[in-house]
């Protein structure tokens, strides 16, 4: 091999690690302001009397935890919608995205400062089948590995869609 073709495929290689690094902060720039709006519109949120009063699952978490597994969910979220954009980059994927930006965030909104539970339960049942919806259907050989990366959100959409239904159910 000639060192012409040795420095294009070292380019090529360096042109793909600048795209993946662009998408990863564009999503964790997107991603981690999103939380940021969220909050914003939760107002007192977790400290409000409302939420205080109200009777919650035995399995809630401390508040600690919420902000741990965010940050955690985030983090991989990002580096999978690198992948995903990166590979599929399509109107769809966008469209999905979009969706998935609005529910995360009005759900905040919804339940925290408007106080209405059984929509709050809708809007997040909605995000977690979107959530479970990319793992199955965005899984073939190209992402198989990083399809992994939603497995924290996945996760957490469960147990924040039982703890939501149990105060929709309980109060």
């Amino acid at each position: 091999m000639c060192s012409t073709d040795t420095r294009s495929i070292k380019q090529i290689k360096t042109a793909s690690i600048l795209k993946k690094t662009y998408w990863i902060l564009l999503f964790l720039f997107i991603n981690f302001g999103g939380l940021a709006l969220g909050i914003l519109l939760m107002n007192d949120g977790p400290r409000s009397q409302w939420y205080l009063n109200l009777n919650k699952a035995p399995w809630t978490p401390p508040g600690w935890v919420f902000g741990a597994a965010w940050t955690l969910i985030m983090v991989c979220f990002s580096i999978y919608l690198s992948d995903l954009f990166t590979i599929r980059n399509s109107k769809f994927v966008k469209i999905l995205f979009v969706i998935q930006v609005v529910l995360n965030i009005s759900w905040n909104f919804v339940f925290f400062n408007q106080h209405l539970i059984n929509i709050g339960v809708l809007n997040i049942s909605l995000l977690t089948l979107l959530i479970f919806y990319l793992f199955i259907s965005f899984g073939d050989d190209t992402l198989s590995k990083s399809k992994y990366l939603l497995l924290p959100y996945m996760i957490w959409l469960c147990i924040a869609t039982s703890l939501n239904t149990y105060i929709a159910i309980y109060n």
